[in-house]
Order: C-alpha cells, then sequence, then structure tokens
C-alpha cells in the first residue's frame, strides 16, 4: 500500500474519550485506484466469502468466490455480491452467466472448504468448469438451473434482481442484487433447538491479502432494551 506521498495521506491528531488517537488521513479521490483497493481489503474485515455457481445459457457452469458480498433484507430475503470486471474490461464468467440466465446461488464456505474455494478462483476458459477441473463435487438445485457445492454447509439458491453497475472499467464494480427463493442448511451444523450453531458452521472470512480468518473465537454481547 505504501506510505504517504503524493498528496494522498497526512498524518492526524485526534482527541477522543480514550484519548489522542494519531493516524493517517488517506484522500481516496487522490489515491489510485489499486492503492485504494488496497486500503479498502486490508480495513473493511472480515469479509464473508460468496462461492457462487451459476450456468450459461448452453449450460456451461461456473463456481467462483467474491468477498464483497452480504445479506441485505430480509423483506424480501435478498443479498448481494460484487463481481468486478476484468483488467481488460470484459465480464468475468460469473456476470456472463447471470446477465444471460438470471439465476445463482451462493455457497457459504466453512473451514474445511478453503482450498477448493480457492482453487475455484484460478481462472480457466470460459465454459470450462470449476466443478469438474478441480473435483469439486456438485448437487441439484431445486429452484434454479446451477447446481450448489454438495459440501457447503449453506446454500442460497437466487435469482437476479438487478445489477448496479459502479465505477469505470476495468475494475468496475457490478453489485448484482438476487433474491433468495430458498437455502440449504445441512442438519450437522443445527444445534438441539433446531437452530444455527456457528461452531458447527464453521464459516471463515476473507482479510486483506491472502489472510483469511475463522469465526472460532466469538464472544456475547446484549442488546440494550
Amino acid at each position: 500500500m505504501g506510505k504517504g506521498g503524493g498528496g494522498w495521506a497526512k498524518r492526524v491528531g485526534i482527541g477522543s474519550a480514550w484519548g489522542l488517537i494519531v493516524g493517517m488521513l488517506l484522500d481516496f479521490a487522490k489515491l489510485e485506484s489499486r492503492h485504494a483497493y488496497q486500503w479498502m481489503i486490508s480495513t473493511i474485515v472480515p469479509r464473508p466469502i460468496a462461492w457462487v455457481s451459476t450456468m450459461g445459457a448452453e449450460g456451461q457452469v461456473n463456481l467462483a468466490p467474491f468477498s464483497f458480498f452480504n445479506g441485505i433484507t430480509s423483506r424480501p430475503p435478498t443479498l448481494m455480491f460484487v463481481p468486478v470486471t476484468k483488467v481488460d474490461g470484459t465480464a468475468k464468467d460469473t456476470l456472463r452467466n447471470i446477465e444471460a440466465t438470471g439465476e445463482f446461488v451462493v455457497n457459504l464456505v466453512s473451514e474445511n472448504l478453503v482450498a477448493a474455494m480457492n482453487n475455484s478462483a484460478a481462472p480457466l476458459p470460459y465454459g470450462e468448469s470449476e466443478f469438474a477441473h478441480f473435483g469439486i463435487e456438485a448437487a441439484a438445485s431445486e429452484r434454479v438451473k446451477p447446481p450448489r457445492v454438495r459440501a457447503a454447509r449453506v446454500a442460497f439458491e437466487c435469482t437476479l434482481q438487478q445489477i448496479v453497475k459502479q465505477g469505470d472499467a476495468p475494475g468496475m464494480a457490478n453489485v448484482v442484487f438476487g433474491r433468495i427463493h430458498c437455502a440449504h442448511v445441512a442438519d450437522e451444523v443445527l444445534d438441539a433447538n433446531g437452530r444455527v450453531d456457528p461452531a458447527k458452521l464453521d464459516l471463515i472470512g476473507r482479510m486483506g491479502g491472502d489472510d483469511y480468518c475463522t469465526t472460532r473465537d466469538r464472544f456475547v454481547v446484549e442488546r440494550p432494551q
């Protein structure tokens, strides 16, 4: 990421209830996009991972991970994730398939799936399935045509609501909003009351660079009434 220079950063000191906070003030208007990206992915953490399976108009199956991802509302049940354009300005296979068919599955990534998820990030020719290439077992979905990852402990079947394009190519963001129609939840992640046990779900999160984290270190904070 580099240190302050070129007029995009300066040292600041801010008084607070916790004492004097000394740090940097980053001017994102002056940052190159690649530097802005590095600062963002190193500080907006941890990020959940959407492992998205899609199918093209002629049956081409794709599987790829994205860490700009989250649920946004339950009325109606909706999630979003963000595939950016390639360096040559063309759409990634995931986006290409969703634009063609309007369907996708978001598989969640538990710690035992890290290697397979990471492998599926490798660039393959369009139409070559990551499921087949990396030996990732697929399972049929219920409401949409793209398959899900059989070993994923939770998978959301979705249809496209809209795509919001933000920025300029290359690297333009394509914010994909999907309506959740159903979810596959493995019995193994449920507790005695039928609720999700986060320890059994064992999801991972994306940090900056090549770093990941687990969700095993947790604590409880009760909301004020």
